[in-house]
């Protein structure tokens, strides 16, 4: 069986090939729903079927556990799908989402001050509040929405994205860490990192740990997954320039294979 990641679009990629890189014996297989991209502004029932068609085709491929790479998924529907669809469809299943890890690794940088910069729709969702507020309870949290920068990345904006990065941490004002709440922004980290002298929580770099830990403390789960560094990219739609952004992402060719799962 394999780990299935899935975002709403490409950006996902680079979760996956860092998890990858972390466990290069997994069997991966990868979904972008680029048919409905992006999930930001959809209704929340929206998101909800959405993510519940794409865990059934994850599951039906032969995935045992998946992993929402993308951050409107994981704030809307993660807990709904652990609690609701799971118990009903797939008991034995899992799905992990990206919010936690996050929320977990700048709590653990003891952080009083914590910035965050997300999409509008995670901004609206309250989700890294929560799960900042259950690791360090003390923190003062501050969610900044940054809508430009996701269209600055997809498409080859980065020439101007850095007076829109000044503006963005300057709204942020002073923290003493900052999360990256979006996989797009992955991207920018230097840039970002050379302009603050604070940690910089990153969800690639601590989504593949947290994923080892939590198989190693679950060896009932560890144990279902298939270990022969298999790696499969599907995709709901693929247009043009669709190859070339996955390779921005996933920092290499990727073969994108596309499915209709619905």
């Amino acid at each position: 069986m394999r780990v299935g990641v899935f975002d709403s679009g490409l950006g996902g990629l680079s979760i996956a090939q860092a998890i990858a890189r972390r466990m290069p014996d997994l069997d991966l297989l990868y979904l972008g729903d680029t048919m409905r991209v992006p999930y930001g502004g959809r209704s929340q029932a929206a998101i909800h079927g959405f993510v519940a068609e794409a865990l059934t085709y994850l599951f039906e491929q032969d995935c045992h556990l998946v992993v929402l790479a993308c951050n409107t998924a994981s704030a809307e529907a993660l807990r709904r799908s652990q609690q609701e669809y799971l118990p009903r469809w797939y008991p034995d299943r899992r799905v992990l989402g990206v919010v936690i890890p996050a929320a977990e690794a700048v709590a653990a940088t003891g952080a009083r001050r914590i910035g965050v910069l997300a999409t509008r729709s995670t901004a609206a969702s309250g989700a890294f509040e929560r799960e900042i507020a259950r690791q360090a309870p003390e923190a003062e949290v501050r969610v900044l929405a940054a809508p430009l920068l996701v269209p600055l990345v997809e498409n080859g904006g980065l020439k101007y994205v850095d007076a829109v990065l000044d503006d963005y941490l300057a709204e942020l004002g002073e923290v003493d860490a900052i999360v990256l709440g979006c996989t797009h922004y992955g991207l920018l980290r230097e840039r970002i990192r050379a302009r603050v002298a604070v940690p910089v929580i990153v969800q690639e770099e601590v989504v593949p740990d947290r994923l080892e830990d939590y198989l190693g403390r679950h060896p009932e789960h560890a144990s279902k997954l298939g270990r022969s560094g298999e790696r499969i990219y599907r995709v709901t739609d693929l247009g043009p320039g669709y190859e070339e952004l996955a390779r921005t992402f996933a920092g290499q060719d990727v073969r994108l294979e596309k499915v209709a799962i619905c």
